[in-house]
């Protein structure tokens, strides 16, 4: 059967301020028509639904109606959805009873019953086109410390070990269910050993990334491990089956080189018969000036002004998104207007402007042996905190216009 895995989704974020409603219409967009194309028999969603716990209500519309349209597309498409860490395990959970009347399957976080982990939630069944059940999925959400149960101290890291407890539990379960020639599938939204994080989007999660999970997690009889969490898509411990699909979209600046994508799953009865990468259409590209590292403001200038022009026929939306990263070794009180002039009538949209300073960097404490600092004059500690930022001389004109501003301040302090 085939099963396609996708996560991390991030609806309702923006970019700097930046709306990405207009992108996400689009990558729901063209997952709908990817499932209908590939004939796939179950959708697998490994958390991170919503950007924030309290998602806005375009982001849940967006949710909804991708569910509905889904179910009115493809009426026999098994959806199972765990929830992340950016997600209200309460809210994805809220409507549970009426997302399961229409065959989707919703775990936003560890459900517990009068005797333990509710494994009718946890442990899914997935069908394949004639209706039959082809694979059971442990759908384990993102587990907090208040999911674990306790252990011994001598069990080793506690948190890892309570995750393996966890996972064995629900693995079991979905071994007492299948029959032979049925796949055991598992999903999570956690950090494994060995992996890639996108630091400037990506949280730390379960006590830090020293609580990494190992890849022994999921035995050998997992045919696949449909993982979230991070945002590169990426294998897991050399496994072919164990796998992040990464974010369909660029959640931060750094991630514009990241080869987004959805991996379509073929499970050949118990076994895992091939993964295949289907690449998400990038909408929105995402510029940086220069490609690498930092230049001086006039080179800048002028790499901004040879960039295309705006065009009618382009939507606001799909205009590129920008970081313009400049040099200064003197201060620059006109750069961002400098830059949004140069900009004018081009299509990019600036969204973040890096300056970097060329100074040596120091502290005022680390400028080496000397008076103490209430042995300094206020000339001595700007000149120092000068020097710490820009390496070109200090201009008699900003070092006059600092001792007319230290006057004032004397005087009104008399």
């Amino acid at each position: 059967m085939r099963l396609l895995h996708t996560s991390d989704w991030h609806l309702g974020h923006t970019l700097y301020d930046t709306s990405r409603e207009a992108e996400h219409a689009a990558f729901l967009a063209w997952l709908l028509d990817t499932l209908r194309a590939e004939d796939v028999e179950a959708l697998l969603i490994a958390g991170d639904i919503f950007d924030t716990s309290n998602p806005s209500a375009e982001a849940q519309a967006a949710w909804y109606d991708f569910v509905a349209e889904a179910r009115r597309r493809c009426p026999r498409l098994d959806i199972v959805v765990i929830g992340g860490n950016h997600d209200s395990a309460a809210r994805l959970d809220a409507p549970h009873p009426l997302l399961s009347a229409l065959g989707v399957r919703v775990v936003g976080g560890l459900v517990r019953g009068d005797e333990g982990r509710d494994l009718e939630r946890l442990v899914v069944p997935l069908h394949d086109a004639r209706g039959e059940v082809g694979a059971w999925v442990a759908a384990v959400p993102y587990l907090r410390p208040a999911d674990l149960p306790p252990l011994p101290d001598e069990e080793g890291d506690r948190l890892v070990e309570g995750v393996r407890a966890v996972y064995a539990d629900v693995l079991e379960g979905a071994r007492a269910r299948r029959q032979p020639g049925q796949a055991l599938v598992a999903m999570g939204h956690c950090y494994m050993v060995g992996t890639e994080l996108s630091e400037l989007s990506e949280r730390r999660i379960l006590g830090g990334n020293q609580h990494a999970l190992p890849v022994e997690l999921f035995p050998e009889d997992v045919a696949y491990v449909a993982l979230g969490h991070l945002h590169k898509a990426q294998r897991v411990g050399g496994r072919e089956g164990v796998r992040y699909s990464g974010s369909p979209l660029p959640l931060s600046l750094s991630e514009a080189h990241y080869a987004h994508q959805v991996l379509l799953v073929e499970l050949e009865g118990e076994r895992l018969g091939a993964v295949r990468s289907l690449p998400v259409p990038r909408r929105t590209e995402i510029l940086r000036v220069p490609a690498q590292g930092q230049s001086p403001l006039e080179a800048v200038v002028k790499a901004l002004r040879a960039l295309p022009d705006a065009s009618e026929e382009l939507p606001e939306w799909r205009r590129p998104y920008l970081e313009v990263c400049v040099e200064l070794p003197k201060p620059e009180p006109a750069l961002r207007r400098k830059v949004e002039e140069a900009l004018e009538g081009k299509a990019a949209r600036l969204v973040k402007l890096t300056p970097r300073y060329t100074g040596l960097g120091h502290a005022l404490a680390d400028a080496g042996p000397g008076p103490s600092l209430k042995e300094r004059t206020p000339e001595d500690v700007f000149r120092a905190r000068y020097a710490r930022d820009y390496s070109e001389p200090l201009s008699p004109a900003l070092l006059e216009a600092f001792h007319t501003l230290l006057t004032q301040v004397q005087e009104d302090a008399s």
